[in-house]
């Protein structure tokens, strides 16, 4: 079975973040779409529905947890994995309860953006492939 050619959103308010992530993942061979912020993210999933989202906590406007909360009413489907240079155990609770797929703590290790987006790349396509039991 393949891998699935993913629709990744990157969320920071952070310019040099995005840069990071965007060509790390779109060097693995996946789209990548960019947002400042909460609000702009939300956006983006109710127009793309988005595979993945990598999202911030501490933004502008709306944080990543309140995005998250949304996002899910929007499109429950799909993944997000939150980014913090402030992790507390209260915040990734919070994340993991509201839906997130991780949480992990900024600055973080290129080796596990790969990994994650590789991952999840053959769980979504495992997951497309698989046909429902019928009866």
């Amino acid at each position: 079975m393949e891998r699935k050619k993913l629709n990744v959103l990157v969320v920071d308010d952070q310019p040099g973040v995005r840069y990071l992530l965007d060509v790390i993942i779109k060097d693995e061979g996946h789209e990548v779409r960019l947002a400042k912020n909460g609000l702009e993210a939300v956006e983006e999933v109710k127009i793309s529905k988005p595979d993945l989202i990598f999202m911030d906590v501490r933004m502008p406007q709306m944080d990543g947890i309140e995005a998250l909360g949304r996002i899910k009413i929007i499109s429950p489907e799909t993944a997000v994995v939150l980014m913090t240079a402030y992790a507390t155990d209260e915040t990734v609770q919070t994340a993991l309860n509201k839906g997130a797929l991780c949480c992990f703590t900024k600055p973080f290790d290129v080796d596990a953006i790969r990994s994650i987006v590789e991952n999840f790349s053959w769980t979504v396509s495992e997951r497309k492939g698989r046909i429902p039991a019928v009866g």
